[in-house]
């Protein structure tokens, strides 16, 4: 993926937050600028559609016969089956007339090309709070054998977190397998009903059953 055509600005007195994002799926670090684009990239990150990520991908530079604009969008993200999406992150209160305009044009142009177009705003608060839970155990090295296969074994149908997790060994071992497991899809949870816990049900993913 394309370097960021821009950098991320850093100084005393900032009011946004910006940092880097370590990406699993592209093993690479992502750009953001304040933590609701950290979230989106997390999100994108935990897609299972999504193959590659980059952050500031390009820039768009365009007049409309008043005015000269440019505009770079947050993220581009490429899917599985080949497809770009082109990201703009922005709380849906923050979106004003001239920048529903902005991303509408940029909508245009990803079209023209082929690419889709998304606007992200904040993420559903508990939805948002398991993702980053589960984002602390996205790296290859929480999987362990033969944790895991054991675990896609007792989840085949639906338990309890921890009732499973102690059915497969020692809690502290398995867990980070575990969530691990959530993070890739392999297990499943619902992550917009609860915060993750003890008695939250996973079960095995349908992809994977036998």
């Amino acid at each position: 993926m394309a370097s960021p055509v821009r950098p991320f600005a850093s100084f005393k007195g900032q009011k946004n937050f910006t940092g880097e994002y370590w990406a699993a799926t592209s093993r690479t670090h992502v750009g953001y600028e304040s933590w609701v684009e950290r979230d989106a990239a997390m999100a994108l990150d935990f897609d299972p559609a999504v193959v590659a990520l980059a952050s500031q991908p390009f820039r768009l530079a365009w007049s409309d016969g008043e005015r000269e604009h440019r505009h770079t969008p947050d993220y581009f993200a490429r899917l599985l089956d080949g497809t770009g999406v082109v990201v703009d992150v922005r709380p849906e209160n923050l979106v004003d007339e001239a920048t529903a305009k902005v991303f509408a044009f940029t909508a245009r142009i990803c079209e023209a090309v082929g690419w889709q177009f998304r606007h992200v705003g904040d993420l559903h608060q508990l939805y948002r709070a398991n993702l980053r839970w589960l984002g602390r155990y996205r790296h290859r090295r929480c999987h362990r054998s033969p944790v895991a296969p054991r675990l896609r074994e007792i989840f085949a149908d639906p338990l309890p977190l921890l009732v499973g997790a102690e059915r497969a060994g020692d809690r502290l071992a398995v867990l980070p397998v575990l969530y691990h497991l959530l993070w890739r899809h392999e297990l499943t949870a619902d992550l917009t009903l609860s915060p993750l816990g003890t008695g939250t049900l996973v079960h095995l993913t349908s992809r994977d059953r036998p």
